[in-house]
């Protein structure tokens, strides 16, 4: 009898597996992972069904944190605006022409000079502006806002009477102001400034231009009239021009002649008095 031998493999037997939980389902806010933002709370605070003045409270949470975050924002798209090329060239002559052809006078940037050179500068970083006007009391106020893109705005406010200078009529007198306003409140809540078309930016008109060239090369800085000076000698010429004497040109090219050069804040005061008694 023929007896067959089989192999025995002896095989370890497995762990029991364990037995599985059984599933736990998360659903709404209670899955939401990351940070707990003002958000998830209120999404938390609905799904439970919290009272109405709690869900208030947070509402105002989350309000607050996106008027800080829209601030800084705003802080933060206004540097780096500032850090733009942005060139405002001063295109309108104010003045006349001497028997030689010669201009005496100053420049100054138009609306559309400030508008052209610092809109697209400030679109490029989510910045925008707008202006609001108002009239009451013979004087016409002109906001100038800057928004970012979050929402958060600043802005500047200026006031002043009609120009009624020259040969304008009513409505010419009003829409001068506004332009007037318009261009200095935009220049003020962006904190630009003008430059002269040639004078290298020095901030001097045309009788001054020509002084600088001629001086000496290792002069950085042009002389400018005095502070203490000006106010003690603005009181005559601001009489002199609200009399219709002079013009505001020829009051800063008489000054200008004498070899120092009124910057553009002495210029700005002097031509603002042509607009006293309008």
């Amino acid at each position: 009898m023929t007896t067959v031998a089989e192999d025995v493999i002896d095989v370890q037997a497995a762990p029991p597996r364990a037995a599985a939980l059984p599933a736990q389902r998360q659903t709404g806010a209670l899955a939401t992972t990351g940070p707990v933002t003002p958000d998830t709370l209120l999404l938390i605070a609905v799904e439970k069904g919290a009272d109405p003045e709690y869900i208030g409270k947070l509402l105002d949470l989350r309000e607050r944190g996106m008027a800080m975050a829209a601030r800084q924002a705003y802080v933060k798209s206004m540097a780096l605006f500032k850090t733009e090329p942005v060139t405002i060239r001063r295109s309108k002559e104010v003045g006349y022409k001497t028997r030689e052809g010669d201009f005496v006078g100053y420049t100054h940037a138009e609306l559309s000079d400030v508008t052209d050179a610092v809109g697209p500068a400030m679109a490029k970083h989510g910045l925008s502006f707008a202006w609001n006007i108002l009239q009451g009391n013979g004087l016409i106020t002109v906001e100038c806002v800057v928004t970012h893109e979050l929402g958060h705005s600043e802005k500047v406010v200026m006031s002043g009477p009609p120009d009624n200078s020259g040969k304008k009529n009513v409505i010419q007198q009003t829409a001068s102001t506004i332009t007037y306003l318009q261009r200095y409140t935009l220049l003020a809540v962006t904190g630009m400034s003008t430059k002269g078309m040639d004078d290298d930016g020095d901030g001097g008109a045309a009788e001054g231009s020509s002084q600088r060239q001629a001086a000496p090369q290792h002069s950085a800085e042009p002389e400018f009239y005095p502070q203490e000076r000006f106010d003690a000698n603005k009181g005559a010429w601001r009489e002199t021009i609200t009399s219709g004497k002079k013009t505001p040109a020829q009051i800063i090219a008489t000054v200008q002649s004498k070899g120092a050069l009124l910057t553009d804040a002495q210029k700005n005061t002097i031509d603002s008095w042509a607009h006293e008694n309008d």
